[in-house]
């Protein structure tokens, strides 16, 4: 397999000489050394003549002369040591896959048919909680991530930053590229990311919990151009069969009404079987985070 070559850059925070920092040691010792000393008096017969003598900022400053030294001398190793924040890159070399994930967030990702920790949570929500956990086993693989609803965008480009990906993943909204379903519309953009790679394996994870509604391209087309690039598409096909919860607001609060949802299967087993991939059904949490495995 070709390897995959990629700058990463981060941010980075420390000091050049860490080693003066040792010095602040000295600071409690300093402090019980000041504070220990027997200040010197003068016997006066009177106070009278010494109350009206005027302050200076020297005699008002007096009393906090001990921390104002102790906060010199930190301050002081502080700036020996230098303390620095910059930024870096490095040249990351990998033998990992080129792998897409193009994500479903129309409207019908409202449904609340999946449960995460005994409660109920969007399909939406249960993709973001498995896919999080599928990107943190992918460490040499190069992910990308595809949106799509009435219309399909990249929304993170190819990286082996798998920080920045969950970052984009976490942003994830339903209706955030409109309420209808463009999968080939997603597969199109999907390829156009992947087509002139380099890299042996190129992978396109296909997610959606509907049909075809929306886009220009028809995706048993765009599978095609797919396998004319050597892509291989597994799709997944999300939610419960027959009527499924949807949490609406009424003017008694938020009631759940039950709506039936589709999903063409056999159009997404298609998909999957003209490029040499695979077709997975997941009606439940537990089925898709053994699909990601």
């Amino acid at each position: 397999m070709n390897p995959l070559i990629e700058s990463v850059r981060s941010t980075f925070l420390g000091f050049h000489d860490p080693l003066y920092l040792l010095l602040l040691l000295l600071v409690p010792l300093i402090y019980f050394w000041e504070t220990r000393r027997r200040e010197p008096s003068i016997i006066y017969p009177s106070l009278s003549s010494v109350r009206k003598i005027r302050k200076t900022w020297k005699t008002r400053a007096y009393p906090y002369r001990t921390w104002l030294k102790l906060f010199a001398l930190v301050f002081l190793i502080l700036g020996a040591a230098r303390f620095q924040k910059g930024r870096k890159t490095l040249e990351v070399i990998t033998h990992g896959v080129d792998i897409i994930l193009a994500l479903d967030t129309s409207g019908s990702m409202k449904a609340e048919d999946f449960h995460l920790k005994g409660k109920r949570v969007t399909r939406l929500e249960s993709v973001k909680h498995v896919v999080s956990g599928f990107v943190k086993n992918r460490e040499s693989d190069r992910l990308g991530m595809v949106v799509f609803g009435s219309m399909a965008f990249t929304q993170c480009p190819l990286t082996l930053d798998h920080g920045v990906f969950l970052t984009f993943l976490s942003g994830l909204e339903i209706g955030m590229a409109g309420e209808q379903t463009a999968i080939g519309s997603a597969i199109g953009t999907a390829v156009n990311r992947l087509k002139n790679l380099k890299s042996k394996s190129k992978v396109l994870i296909l997610l959606t919990d509907g049909e075809n509604t929306a886009g220009e391209m028809d995706p048993l087309q765009a599978a095609e151009i797919a396998r004319a690039f050597g892509i291989k598409i597994y799709a997944i096909g999300v939610g419960s069969k027959g009527e499924v919860p949807f949490l609406v607001q009424t003017i008694f609060g938020p009631q759940y009404q039950y709506v039936r949802s589709d999903l063409n299967e056999e159009v997404l087993t298609n998909i999957a079987n003209t490029t040499g991939g695979k077709y997975y059904r997941a009606q439940n949490l537990q089925e898709l985070e053994d699909i990601y495995k």
